[in-house]
């Protein structure tokens, strides 16, 4: 079990929400879904995680808390900076009960 301690960062999860506006353009807005405390691990150069025989580089680790509904479809907000979501393990051993989410820094893909 990871001590609460090592949760020291606010962490925002959002959502991509498309509407249309008066004259029927597609407009994307980013809902807030939770805040949450996570410790953060950022990366330093190119780090490639191995998953379902793709890799991803990602610049950042968060580990939060588990909690259900959290997709790759979504994205992180820490900083003020966009991370989108590539990759999320459920913790085992030690972990059990956490998240780890990996991210890449800014957005892409138009999300």
């Amino acid at each position: 079990m990871i001590p609460i301690g090592e949760f020291r960062e606010r962490l925002t999860i959002q959502q991509k929400d498309v509407t249309r506006n008066g004259i029927g353009d597609e407009v994307i807005l980013w809902v807030n879904v939770a805040t949450t405390w996570a410790k953060v691990m950022p990366l330093r150069g190119n780090a490639f995680f191995a998953a379902n025989q793709e890799q991803h580089a990602i610049d950042a680790r968060f580990l939060i808390r588990s909690r259900t509904g959290l997709t790759e479809a979504m994205r992180l907000v820490w900083n003020g900076e966009n991370y989108d979501i590539t990759n999320i393990i459920k913790g085992t051993g030690p972990y059990l009960g956490t998240l780890e989410i990996h991210a890449i820094h800014g957005v892409k893909d138009g999300r």
